[in-house]
């Protein structure tokens, strides 16, 4: 049992073994999980009691406190990435002091509440809880300790769920021959997507060898820089050891890439490539969490394909179900109009799907098997979806898109490539200056 008292320290429990306890039962546990990233730790707070164990996604780990019983547990707040409150804001005392302690530990903030425009003739007192917002209320609160409503979820008529995020939580990004590493070559939607961004980041002057995964004896014997990936997914054995003698060609290195089928990568693969690059710009949160913790040189940039698909409002009522077909039979351009012609798009790929993000009103997914494993999904579209919406959403049935959640990552991975871009330019100058 994690101890209560003031002297808390967090033991992350990721033991498999030992079965979680039930939610609380006025919050979903279902619910609950949705908002949290694979790999997160988390730090869950109870007033008066300390709360159970629960289910939690892939590489998590969690701890709990007591606030009634230990006060404020500061240093376990920063060595989490996710603080989670359920049944707890209604009954703490003093909620100022709260937030001005969750302000100073910068973490996002995963919580429940009754508000009172929701709780109707509820007898709150009865209840024991000692405070009475309504939801303009909470977001003022919110507002005045530097945190951002990301997304909100119903648990039931009286009560819901918000994922909160402090405010310019962003991290600076410190970075001629380059080599861009990519499978653009298999016809892929998003492959090639990424072929004409990683261009459009590169110095003009540069000479650029674009190699293959299945063609890299092609490669010179040395670089000024090696790019590994155009915004794709890596998974085995694309990090294999002819990948890896490349990336050491390069005076430097980045990645820009996500994974897939991460319970098929050994750890050893993905580590050895990290430790080659300067930085690796990675596609998701989860890819943060799981590969990047306890290294400086990983970075969320998001999914930057997202730059290539304006934000539009779909016209036709008829349902897409996006095949190989239209993926493979037209042009780029022609199939990005396509897909944002329709309100309702079905997709089994990951792009396509964010492409129609930015137009539909309904979406639905379903996660691709591997072929090697078929019991172990991709996990690219949970990990994209909890990147946008700060959650995800069950396979196979359409959900409702939040069009401001939209703008809003797309408007921050667009603050990020260009970032890229500069970390580009620097490398490329230090090399040069290198040189000298």
């Amino acid at each position: 049992m994690t101890p209560t008292g003031s002297s808390f320290a967090l033991n992350f429990n990721t033991d498999p073994a030992s079965p979680p306890a039930a939610a609380p039962a006025s919050a979903s546990a279902d619910l609950v999980a949705q908002f949290i990233p694979c790999g997160a730790r988390i730090l869950e707070l109870g007033y008066g009691t300390v709360p159970g164990q629960r289910a939690l996604p892939n590489g998590c780990a969690w701890g709990a406190h007591d606030l009634k019983g230990g006060g404020f547990p500061s240093q376990a707040a920063k060595d989490a990435d996710l603080i989670v409150m359920v049944d707890t804001l209604e009954h703490v005392t003093d909620i100022e002091a709260l937030f001005a302690n969750l302000r100073g530990c910068r973490r996002d903030v995963l919580l429940s509440y009754c508000a009172t425009d929701l709780s109707g003739s509820v007898d709150r007192t009865a209840r024991g809880w000692l405070n009475h917002f309504s939801l303009y209320d909470l977001a003022s609160l919110f507002d005045r300790y530097g945190f951002r409503i990301v997304c909100t979820a119903p648990v039931d008529d009286s009560q819901v769920l918000i994922l909160l995020k402090p405010i310019d939580r962003l991290m600076p990004i410190a970075p001629t021959s380059v080599a861009v590493i990519s499978n653009k070559n298999d016809g892929n939607f998003g492959s090639r997507l990424g072929y004409h961004m990683i261009n459009a980041l590169l110095p003009s002057e540069a000479t650029v060898d674009h190699l293959t995964f299945d063609a890299l004896d092609a490669a010179r014997e040395e670089y000024d820089l090696v790019v590994l990936g155009v915004g794709n997914s890596m998974f085995q054995p694309l990090l294999g050891d002819n990948v890896l003698e490349v990336v050491k060609r390069g005076k430097a290195a980045i990645g820009i890439f996500g994974t897939q089928y991460r319970e098929l990568i050994p750890r050893p693969s993905i580590e050895r490539v990290l430790d080659r690059l300067d930085t690796w710009f990675a596609r998701n949160e989860d890819d943060v969490l799981l590969y990047g913790r306890g290294r400086n040189n990983v970075v969320h940039l998001g999914d930057w394909l997202i730059d290539q698909f304006p934000i539009t409002r779909a016209t036709e009522d008829q349902p897409l179900k996006i095949d190989d077909e239209i993926l493979n039979n037209l042009p780029l351009d022609r199939t990005i109009q396509s897909i944002q012609r329709h309100k309702n798009v079905y997709s089994m790929h990951l792009h396509p799907l964010l492409c129609a993000l930015t137009s539909a009103e309904f979406v639905a997914y379903s996660e691709q098997a591997s072929a090697e494993a078929p019991g172990i999904a991709s996990g690219k579209f949970r990990s994209m979806l909890i990147d946008v919406f700060g959650r995800t959403f069950p396979e196979r049935k359409f959900f409702v898109i939040d069009r401001e959640a939209v703008a809003r990552y797309k408007a921050q991975v667009h603050r990020n490539v260009a970032k890229v871009g500069e970390r580009i330019e620097a490398i490329l100058r230090n090399v040069a200056v290198a040189t000298v």
